[in-house]
């Protein structure tokens, strides 16, 4: 009786993750469609599959939780939408402009840019620095860390991932007082690197290839995840590969509590071309870890 209660609730768990795996693949194709489609739109459309576009600014901190995710193009819409033009140096608008539309097809963080909406200033945009913090400024309370590898998505050898890991870690810190050391095979660490696909046990599903390419969690979390399904290299030869170390670089960062740039040459911005390198700090990311630490 118990091994056909067991295999009964291990088929309907599977059956949930096939599902959600499937709105999410739905969620994504919906959102590069609706985005086709905006250009010339104006407040007061009505638009099918908006609400995808609206989810897209949600889940980066430009739309306000508490309004229902509709097809209008709404007020709220277009204040969302000037927030992230204003953010990324676009012309603010208040429109779907060809530029705008190309900005938010580059793959990018799954981490959001704001995370405190009510806080948000327009102004505090133009002033230096750029680099910002979590919502609350957590940072680590002790300065040497571990960390391993735990995958439930195969796409690089453990061996291939870490000398590519290691470098990335130093370029933290030999701009801060931290240390970093990879922790004993199967032993507790502070940090967790790893590969997943779609919908992996974090509350937040990898939507497949393109738009999302990792995100990490803020202190003392330690949880760095890789999309499995984006087209990673170590080393690009071609526009649509992803270079899994300036990635790395850019991740480290949030484990260590900062949050998106506005600068588009520091590591911490947001946003990364395919083909890419983009592997060193710039004097944005070192000022922020040292203000964040000082």
């Amino acid at each position: 009786m118990a091994a056909k209660l067991s295999h009964h609730l291990i088929s309907e768990a599977f059956f949930l993750f096939l599902v959600v795996q499937a709105l999410v693949v739905k969620s994504e194709i919906q959102f590069s469609n609706s985005l086709q489609f905006l250009q010339g739109a104006q407040k007061g459309y009505k638009v099918k599959g908006l609400n995808q576009v609206k989810q897209y600014f949600k889940t980066f901190g430009y739309y306000p939780n508490h309004i229902n995710l509709t097809d209008d193009y709404d007020a709220s819409l277009e204040s969302a939408l000037k927030k992230y033009q204003k953010n990324y140096r676009l012309e603010v608008s208040g429109r779907f402009d060809p530029d705008t539309i190309k900005e938010m097809l580059i793959p990018r963080c799954g981490v959001a840019d704001i995370f405190n909406e009510s806080n948000f200033e327009y102004d505090k945009l133009d002033m230096v620095p750029n680099y910002t913090f979590f919502d609350g400024m957590p940072k680590w309370s002790k300065r040497q860390l571990t960390y391993t590898f735990r995958s439930s998505a195969t796409v690089i050898s453990v061996q291939q991932l870490r000398p590519i890991i290691a470098r990335a870690f130093e370029k933290w810190a030999a701009v801060s007082q931290f240390t970093f050391q990879e922790a004993p095979t199967f032993t507790r660490a502070d940090i967790v690197i790893g590969f997943h696909r779609r919908f992996h046990w974090d509350s937040y599903p990898f939507d497949g290839p393109g738009n999302v390419l990792a995100h990490a969690f803020a202190p003392q979390d330690g949880r760095f995840h890789y999309d499995a399904d984006e087209n990673w290299s170590t080393n690009p030869t071609t526009m649509n590969q992803i270079d899994v170390e300036s990635v790395a670089v850019h991740e480290i960062g949030h484990l260590l509590g900062l949050g998106h740039s506005q600068d588009p040459n520091a590591i911490m911005f947001a946003l990364y071309m395919p083909g890419t390198i983009k592997r060193n700090l710039g004097q944005d990311d070192i000022d922020g870890i040292r203000a964040l630490y000082s």
